[in-house]
């Protein structure tokens, strides 16, 4: 017990100070560390692996929908970067230059990738010339750069990974209904597989990605009420095909512009994962997502006939593709639970002599600490359906945490009031003018708009700072 309790006091309490908590918990659970080279990090195993699980689920989905992956270069030529106005304008402050080769001044200088659309036109542009050839769906898994001032881990780093996806379609209503298909897939894959609920919806105009008609988000809340933006789906119209000249001929010989779409996840989703679900032990890794899904720890390992079991339900867990691991290390058991708690390993399995002989195990919950007792004959037959429970009750604890902090407000006066009281977000309806989110933002001190979200509800007739006539119902929250 000593050295659980000694592991335990590395970790800040969340309620006492958040995000010294969220960095304590990175670095115990050596998921990631901040390199050689300033804001950029070094991806641990224990973090990696979690990318890995996301990769591998993410883009099953990806494949079901008809999405094909990609590699485009990371360099960019300086004139491709400069074809659309609005784009370049939006990334400026975050390109990072190669102007060097092998010693020499190049002649035309490369940004290091900070997104990779007008990569893609470049390709298209080679590539479509008939309608036959439409559409275009593809996703590249990469890193890009870009020159961030602040890092964080997972949140905000200069390189980071991610996957972007770049798709080119005939018609607009074939790349709107895209777009919206994307957005779909993570929503799906978030709530589903990461056990994090979501609010959704359409960016405002000011806050769409550069280039974009429109920007649709998932926005998930975090454990002290502010959002993380999860994911986005862009819907680009023709602005960058027709930038890069790209056109198709229809079945009658006319020429046509072609229409755009672009959505990308990256590893700032890892940093949801840990601020939604941990607790002042460490990770709480939902299973379908967890690198190491049940940890074997054998208790009184030395004496005759522990080993042999542990090494037997193992083999036998892992026929049923259970990922299981067994710790036969020489640290104490008290030392091994904190471990495995820190990891965020959503099971452990805990047997002795005394469980041998009665043919039982305890299976320990990293959720919530529950233990049970299960017959070893039927482990096979228990852990799927355990973790199963867990997948959901997380979400819906997850749920429970969000819906109980939306608010709703119908004077700036009420809502500033709100922005102060409470974490969380707040439900107030807009105007659809710029100045007006701008001085919103400004009166309760950080609360931007989030997104409209599809299910939009009539909470007034009037915009909540000027009193005009209400566009939209936002919803209004601080973001990392």
């Amino acid at each position: 017990m000593v050295d659980n309790k000694k592991m335990v006091e590395k970790i800040t309490s969340r309620e006492e100070d958040f995000a010294q908590w969220y960095t304590d918990v990175v670095k115990e659970a050596k998921l990631c560390e901040y390199s050689s080279v300033k804001g950029c990090l070094n991806y641990l195993p224990n973090g990696y692996a979690i990318w890995e699980n996301i990769q591998e689920k993410l883009d099953r989905r990806f494949k079901n929908v008809g999405v094909k992956n990609v590699y485009l270069p990371m360099l960019i030529p300086e004139n491709l970067l400069q074809k659309e106005k609005d784009h370049i304008e939006g990334f400026a402050p975050e390109v990072a230059w190669v102007t060097q080769g092998g010693g020499e001044d190049l002649e035309e200088k490369f940004c290091i990738r900070p997104t990779s659309e007008t990569l893609f036109c470049d390709v298209w542009q080679k590539q479509i010339k008939s309608y036959r050839d439409l559409p275009l769906v593809w996703n590249q898994w990469c890193s890009v750069l870009r020159w961030e001032k602040t890092t964080r881990p997972f949140l905000r780093s200069r390189e980071f990974l991610w996957q972007e996806g770049h798709t080119i379609h005939a018609t607009y209503e074939e790349a709107e209904e895209r777009t919206k298909q994307m957005f779909n897939v993570y929503y799906d894959f978030v709530t589903e597989d990461l056990a994090i609920p979501l609010v959704f919806g359409k960016k405002t105009e000011s806050e769409k990605f550069a280039g974009a008609e429109d920007t649709y988000t998932i926005e998930a809340m975090m454990h002290d009420g502010k959002s993380l933006q999860s994911g986005t789906s862009h819907f680009f119209g023709s602005g960058f095909p027709d930038a890069f000249n790209i056109k198709y001929l229809d079945k009658e010989n006319k020429l046509h512009s072609c229409y755009e779409t672009s959505w990308g996840l990256s590893t700032r989703i890892i940093g949801a994962i840990i601020m939604v679900h941990g607790d002042d032990e460490g990770l709480v890794l939902p299973p379908r997502i967890a690198p190491i899904q049940v940890r074997i720890i054998p208790i009184a390992q030395q004496k005759e006939g522990v080993l042999e079991k542990a090494n037997e339900i193992l083999e036998r867990l892992q026929k049923e593709n259970i990922k299981v691991d067994l710790d036969d290390s020489n640290k104490s058991p008290g030392f091994k639970y904190a471990e495995q708690e820190m990891l965020g390993i959503p099971l452990r399995i805990e047997i002795g002599p005394k469980d041998i002989e009665n043919e039982e195990v305890i299976v320990v919950r990293r959720n919530d600490r529950k233990k049970i007792s299960v017959k070893i004959e039927n482990l096979e037959k228990e852990i799927p359906t355990i973790l199963e429970e867990m997948q959901k009750e997380m979400y819906q604890q997850a749920k429970e945490f969000l819906e109980n902090h939306i608010f709703t407000a119908t004077t700036l006066e009420e809502m500033k009031k709100i922005a102060k009281e409470n974490i969380g977000f707040i439900k107030a309806m807009w105007c659809g003018d710029k100045a007006c989110e701008e001085e919103i933002k400004a009166a309760t001190e950080g609360f931007g708009s989030r997104c409209i979200p599809e299910k939009r509800e009539q909470i007034s007739t009037k915009c909540i700072c000027c009193g005009k006539e209400a566009k939209e119902m936002v919803i209004w929250g601080k973001s990392y």
